[in-house]
């Protein structure tokens, strides 16, 4: 056994690192100065080490998890201006990013005109279930078109089942401007086909500038519209952002500014 202090730091060193604790490895010196000077038990500096390795280890999870998301990370939560909302939806948002209807598999729906925030409120709701479960809970933002083309494009190639798989396997489906461009009868059954199999096994979180009343314009038959709003609606939140377009108001506000 190594009996010098250098032995036993090399030795330390290397068992550290074939345990893949490389946070326990870089402050175990300086927190057993700090144990020894604060008179702290074996047990207590050992959960030091251990409390830092986790907390390291939860900050990269969250980081990886924020970049698998593909969700914008300027839209979070901070840069969102809750004020400009109505008290239901604000209350709704808020009571959203503690992730219980992740939980119990619901769905959010929001609505509302072209620059209302919809995107922007989603994506930060998303951003906050990753950050809040500690990068437990995995989350995946898509624009509505390009995901009816991916989906469209593993039907061609017959590995549709493959992707639907790997996009079970997120707690969150974000899906962005449903109905903004009309798709074609064989994208629709595709995205259909998403929707059932992720009925009432994870949420869908969808914004759209459409309401209800004119998904039809979507799913281009009664029948399939009726079936894929039932699927969406039977457990679900929906956000009603009626207020005016953020982008028109940035605009006139800047312009303003010019004249001054």
């Amino acid at each position: 056994m190594p009996s010098s202090t250098v032995d036993v730091s090399q030795a330390l060193d290397r068992h550290l690192r074939d345990l893949h604790l490389p946070t326990v490895r870089e402050c175990y010196e300086p927190s057993a100065r700090h144990a020894e000077a604060e008179s702290l038990s074996y047990e207590q500096y050992l959960l030091e080490l251990v409390e830092r390795e986790c907390q390291q280890r939860e900050h990269h999870r969250v980081e990886r998890m924020l970049r698998h998301s593909r969700l914008p990370l300027e839209k979070d939560l901070e840069g969102f201006d809750l004020q400009r909302l109505p008290v239901k939806p604000a209350q709704q948002i808020r009571k959203l990013i503690d992730g219980g209807f992740v939980e119990r598999q619901e769905n959010v729906l929001a609505f509302g005109k072209p620059g209302s925030g919809k995107t922007h409120a989603l994506c930060a709701i998303g951003q906050e279930l990753i950050r809040r479960s500690g990068g437990r809970t995995k989350v995946y933002f898509s624009r509505c078109a390009l995901l009816v083309q991916e989906l469209l494009m593993a039907k061609q190639e017959l590995k549709l089942s493959r992707l639907l798989k790997r996009l079970a396997g997120y707690h969150v489906l974000i899906i962005d401007d449903i109905g903004y461009v009309k798709q074609q009868r064989e994208e629709v059954e595709v995205l259909f086909t998403l929707l059932a199999e992720r009925y009432e096994r994870g949420s869908v979180m969808i914004s759209s500038n459409l309401p209800f009343s004119q998904w039809e314009m979507i799913f281009k038959d009664p029948m399939t519209t009726a079936a894929a709003i039932d699927r969406l609606v039977h457990h679900c939140v929906i956000l009603e952002l009626n207020v005016p377009s953020y982008r028109l108001e940035q605009a006139q506000k800047n312009k303003q500014r010019a004249r001054t």
